[in-house]
């Protein structure tokens, strides 16, 4: 599903002009993005946690000639699913 389409379904299901849905839903995505580079979690109840973590540098390998080739550290965001998340998958 893409950004648009959920924002549609929410204004189908809310009866709110497709407009200002996909405004609320790029605005809610702005904020998360904010909000990870500025606490480095976010935690939405019964949804589950987003998390900004550090990987490690490593040593990779260029699949076609076996060169070692070294990857620098970087962050990540890691989702963690919440109770109520884990248990409506379990569902289906």
């Amino acid at each position: 599903m893409t950004k648009k389409e959920l924002a549609y379904l929410l204004s189908d299901k809310y009866g709110v002009p497709k407009g200002v849905t996909l405004k609320v839903v790029q605005g809610v995505l702005d904020y998360v993005i904010e909000i990870l580079i500025k606490d480095k979690r976010l935690e939405l109840r019964n949804f589950g946690v987003f998390e900004v973590k550090t990987r490690k540098p490593r040593i990779g390998r260029n699949p076609k000639t076996r060169e070692a080739v070294p990857i620098p550290e970087r962050k990540v965001v890691k989702f963690k699913p919440g109770k109520m998340f884990k248990l409506r998958m379990k569902e289906l």
